[in-house]
């Protein structure tokens, strides 16, 4: 019954027509908490049309969940008015790898907004990421490659229903460091990078 109610909710998340995450940024999730406690970071992207710089702060929540606050601006190519951004998120693993199903899965969902540029603009990304943690034989780095489709209701003047694919990888150095390249197609396509210490 459990596994019939989370492929249904992936189901209805791919099928569904989905900006990226919270803050319009295309960045992502992986399916796995790669830290113990908190994790702190940086991420540059370019979101499409410009360039954009958000500091983040992770905080776990039980053995399976962990919270996100990310702040940052975008300042977009063309002369726009440059956006402060803003938002939080919410990831709760959910599925774990099993000999009949190989991939981990965590449901994320979000709110965020751009702020003070030309138009306000508030996003509730909801996404499922899936993939799998490799390990790196006699070594401390590790990868995870991971998908992650995003619904995202969008509240603007003219309100919409966002769609975006993001595709990533989480490179574990040792334990204190992590490194995430993303990027996304659909309604929003841009790149990012995210450097994080972990603790």
């Amino acid at each position: 019954m459990r596994r019939s109610l989370l492929a249904a909710l992936l189901l209805a998340v791919v099928a569904a027509p989905v900006v990226a995450q919270e803050t319009g940024t295309p960045v992502f999730l992986g399916p796995d908490r790669l830290f113990q406690k908190t994790d702190v970071g940086l991420t540059v992207s370019d979101p499409g049309n410009g360039f954009a710089m958000e500091g983040f702060y992770r905080v776990a929540s039980g053995p399976a969940g962990d919270f996100g606050l990310r702040v940052g601006f975008a300042d977009p190519s063309g002369g726009g008015a440059t956006d402060f951004l803003i938002g939080g998120d919410y990831r709760m693993k959910l599925l774990s790898h099993t000999e009949d199903f190989p991939l981990d899965g965590a449901f994320v969902v979000g709110v965020g907004a751009q702020l003070f540029g030309d138009q306000d603009v508030l996003l509730v990304p909801i996404g499922f990421s899936l993939g799998r943690k490799i390990l790196l034989e006699d070594s401390k780095t590790s990868f995870v490659p991971y998908f992650t489709p995003t619904l995202v209701p969008t509240f603007a003047s003219e309100s919409s229903i966002d769609f975006a694919f993001g595709l990533g990888v989480d490179i574990q150095f040792s334990e204190r460091f992590d490194l995430n390249v993303a990027g996304s197609f659909g309604d929003l396509d841009g790149i990012s990078v995210s450097f994080a210490w972990l603790h």
